[in-house]
């Protein structure tokens, strides 16, 4: 109950401060860069939807308050999703025409359906973190935008620090690995790698879908218990995740040996579930919990400080606010990007954002000065990398507050590189696609 109502209040809230903004005169008469925000503030996702989404809209009023874009004020809409694959491309309809300068669906499922829709729309599709895995082949996925990992990355380096715990990748052999996942385009996105992995490694791969939203597990857990695995990964969202730990508690599973998704390891997800939960391990996207970030500190000092905050002060540096934070700062940072190739100080469209995103070189130095210092790891694409760099580490719940405890992964794409080549070739031939030429990468 307690989330339900944060979720309606940070609702409420934010249309009135949204509809306030965005509408202002001075923004009618100023060169403004459109950000269409695909969010869900209601609904069995609302506890994780809440924060993302409002952490993203900070950071555009953040960018206003410090000046704009090289001088190009934002503006933004909200458009309600429910984590619905039809609602989700009614909003990307809606909002398209109004000069979208990129699309963060924030659910796999409406991913895959605006794959098909946005090279003809020419929007750039960003999924940090989600998505298609077989995206990252840019050559084949000229307009989508997994940038910082996919969940091929995300299994791999599950299986990685598993083996690390047991002694080394061959000690999995003959273990049991469960996954736990949203039966949905999002939780099936792992299998591929973990069906490798289990080939490679010679661990039982026991695959336990769960019916949308997550909340009748029970069925799940009984089998956890008669099968008696040695690991469970967790590939849930919303209340998904807090009901699978408390049906862990409930079933004396140990939480110590759960590892959960980066969207499975954010302080919704174990808060409700109290002592429980303490011990449960999640993947961290890089960053954690960051509430010393200066990019926090600058959020507090020019939005939250002047009464423009989206949510509640108290989650600013919170998990997935840091996340929403992070998308919308690789948002803008495609847009000054291309700003660099094609005019200081102008509106770009999706084209030129586009080669913006493939062309993006966050190094750590312009990391810093953004205020993401000890947050994120340098990010740069091409055009047949539109991933970038894959980082990632274990934090692990202490009972209060999320904890580092391990050191940092990268996927191993000596086995995640061919299987993107094979399924984005795949995904090629039944479209009748042709993979885009050097010329096309300069365009």
């Amino acid at each position: 109950m307690k989330f339900r109502s944060l979720a309606l209040a940070a609702a409420i809230a934010a249309a009135s401060t949204t509809a306030v903004l965005t509408s202002a005169p001075a923004f009618a008469q100023a060169k403004e860069q459109f950000f269409p925000v695909l969010s869900y503030r209601t609904g069995a996702y609302a506890p994780n939807g809440v924060p993302f989404a409002n952490g993203y809209v900070d950071y555009l009023k953040l960018i206003n308050a410090k000046g704009g874009i090289n001088g190009v004020k934002v503006t933004w809409e909200e458009c309600e999703t429910g984590y619905a694959t039809d609602k989700g491309v009614e909003c990307y309809e809606r909002l398209k025409s109004r000069g979208a300068s990129v699309i963060h669906p924030l659910s796999t499922g409406i991913t895959f359906a605006l794959t098909e829709k946005v090279p003809t729309d020419k929007i750039p599709l960003i999924t940090a973190g989600y998505g298609r895995s077989e995206s990252t082949d840019g050559m084949v996925f000229k307009w989508n935008f997994p940038l910082t990992g996919t969940y091929w990355d995300a299994a791999d380096v599950l299986i990685q620090h598993i083996g690390k715990k047991e002694g080394g990748l061959d000690k999995l052999k003959g273990k049991k690995i469960a996954l736990v996942y949203h039966d949905s385009p999002y939780g099936k996105e792992p299998i591929a790698l973990l069906q490798e992995r289990s080939k490679m490694n010679g661990f039982d791969l026991q695959l336990l879908p769960v019916a949308h939203p997550g909340i009748e597990q029970k069925a799940t857990w009984l089998q956890i218990r008669q099968n008696r695995p040695d690991y469970v990964l967790l590939w849930g969202w919303g209340v998904m995740n807090s009901t699978a730990i408390k049906e862990a508690v409930a079933t004396g599973y140990p939480r110590d040996k759960m590892y959960g998704v980066w969207w499975a390891a954010a302080e919704p997800d174990v808060k409700d579930v109290g002592d429980g939960a303490k011990g449960y391990h999640g993947l961290a996207l890089q960053h954690g919990a960051e509430p010393n970030a200066k990019v926090v500190k600058e959020v507090l000092d020019l939005v939250h400080a002047k009464g423009q905050g989206t949510g509640p002060k108290e989650e600013v540096g919170s998990v997935l606010y840091m996340r929403g934070l992070m998308a919308a700062m690789l948002s803008t940072e495609g847009v000054r990007r291309a700003q660099e190739r094609f005019g200081k100080g102008k509106v770009v469209n999706g084209e030129q954002v586009r080669w913006g995103l493939e062309n993006l070189a966050l190094d750590q130095k312009k990391l810093d000065a953004l205020g993401f210092a000890g947050v994120l790891k340098p990010i740069s694409t091409s055009c047949a990398d539109h991933r970038g760099d894959v980082w990632a580490r274990v934090h692990t719940w202490n009972g209060s507050k999320w904890e580092f405890t391990s050191d940092w992964y990268q996927a191993d794409q000596s086995i995640i590189k061919p299987m993107i080549k094979q399924a984005a070739d795949k995904y090629a031939g039944e479209k009748k696609l042709t993979r885009r030429s050097p010329e096309d990468c300069q365009s």
